[in-house]
């Protein structure tokens, strides 16, 4: 079920011909609302993914790779719990400062309960929202039809930053935004796809506000 963005050849393992300087000929830079199948990331994320990459263009995702193949994983998995299951990856273009973002889901067997973990910010989204200046992670309730209709579903989105580890660059409270309104775009879209009740009580746009 594991799903990457890339269409880099090196990367992915496929890809159409490439040209004199090695790049495929069907790779393609697009602006951030176009990631993960288009409707997917809405402009505030797409202007979150530029506070947190420096770059306003990305490399395009797969065709495959969109919110509505991740939601049918989510069906597929149902109802067992999973971890990190890969849902989209953002990469800057070639030619620019190396950034991936990893964007995931995972069935969890309960609500969340409250941390006291000084690494992140609860916020006041879904279930449980938690932002740090390198990740966030938004849990949300979803009864539907396609996942039996049960109340007792709990779906996580994390976004983070992929690769080796490194210290945020940036303004703290910034980041810690962005990266939550990131998570909440993902998280509204996929609550959609599923036909979640009241959109897994999700709001229409993202409350940065401190729980």
């Amino acid at each position: 079920m594991a799903v990457a963005a890339s269409l880099l050849l090196g990367v992915t393992g496929c890809g159409g011909d490439e040209d004199k300087d090695g790049v495929p000929d069907d790779y393609e830079v697009v602006a951030g609302t176009e990631l993960c199948g288009g409707n997917t990331v809405s402009s505030d994320a797409a202007k979150a993914l530029r506070v947190i990459t420096g770059s306003s263009r990305f490399e395009a995702s797969g065709e495959e790779y969109t919110v509505k193949q991740a939601a049918a994983d989510v069906v597929g998995a149902y109802p067992r719990t999973t971890m990190f299951e890969d849902a989209c990856r953002v990469y800057t273009p070639l030619g620019t400062p190396d950034f991936e973002l990893r964007i995931t889901w995972d069935l969890v067997d309960q609500a969340p309960t409250s941390t006291a973990d000084p690494d992140y910010t609860v916020l006041k989204m879904g279930e449980e929202t938690l932002t740090a200046p390198d990740k966030a992670i938004i849990t949300f309730a979803c009864q539907s039809n396609k996942l039996g209709n049960s109340d007792d579903v709990h779906i996580a989105i994390g976004v983070r930053r992929g690769g080796m580890p490194k210290p945020p660059a940036g303004d703290v409270q910034e980041l810690k935004d962005a990266y939550a309104t990131v998570a909440h775009s993902f998280a509204l879209a996929m609550a959609k796809e599923l036909g979640c009740k009241n959109n897994g009580g999700l709001p229409a746009k993202p409350v940065l506000d401190p729980a």
